[in-house]
């Protein structure tokens, strides 16, 4: 189990070895970055986005929320966390592409498939239950065909991912950049289990790549 004292024992690893390695490279990035793509992926522990594709520090913009989820555009007002990196990465970063990101295993997806927090307060999984409530239709399609066990599992985190990319479309400034051909929306969900990651193709379907 990692604590924080391990964090700072592996910050020192890293600063006595990797940073010293690429201070030339630090030094760049010191100055601004300029990544191509966003990743929208899961907080989830065991799904780190740099992990799964080898990236380099300043190579990836990322968000990650629960379940990578995306809401649909609310210019209503309050507090936007995922909206804000769309909106940063698109208009001043003028990323070319945005991969969502999905995972197997996925707590979110479980807890929306299942409806387990349905009637959680917030503090207690009702934050969770709001939040994954972006689900809710996909969930219904989802159980109405597959169930609500392990196939209805796979099947969501697959959904999920084309919810994002659907409420990501809903942005207006994403339009005009999709339309520009200034920018592209890639789909994905990585396995745990065995480590494959499966794309979305423009059939719909997700494979093995």
């Amino acid at each position: 189990m990692t604590h924080f004292s391990d964090l700072i024992d592996g910050y020192y690893r890293f600063r006595g070895g990797e940073w010293l390695q690429e201070r030339e490279r630090w030094s760049e990035l010191a100055e601004g970055q300029e990544p191509k793509v966003m990743i929208i992926s899961c907080s989830d522990s065991r799904v780190d986005p740099a992990t799964i594709f080898g990236s380099r520090p300043g190579e990836v913009f990322v968000v990650r929320n629960v379940a990578a989820l995306v809401p649909p555009f609310d210019a209503s007002g309050g507090l936007h966390g995922v909206s804000a990196a769309v909106e940063f990465a698109v208009t001043k970063l003028k990323v070319d592409e945005i991969l969502v990101l999905g995972h197997g295993a996925c707590g979110g997806v479980s807890a929306a498939l299942t409806r387990s927090l349905a009637d959680a307060k917030p503090g207690n999984g009702g934050f969770v239950a709001g939040w994954i409530g972006l689900l809710d239709e996909a969930r219904d399609r989802v159980v109405a065909e597959h169930g609500d066990g392990a196939e209805g599992q796979r099947a969501l985190e697959q959904e999920g991912v084309k919810v994002s990319i659907e409420n990501l479309k809903t942005f207006p400034f994403i339009r005009e950049a999709l339309d520009a051909g200034a920018l592209t929306i890639h789909g994905a969900v990585f396995a745990i289990a065995d480590g494959k990651l499966r794309a979305l193709q423009e059939n719909g379907r997700f494979e093995p790549v």
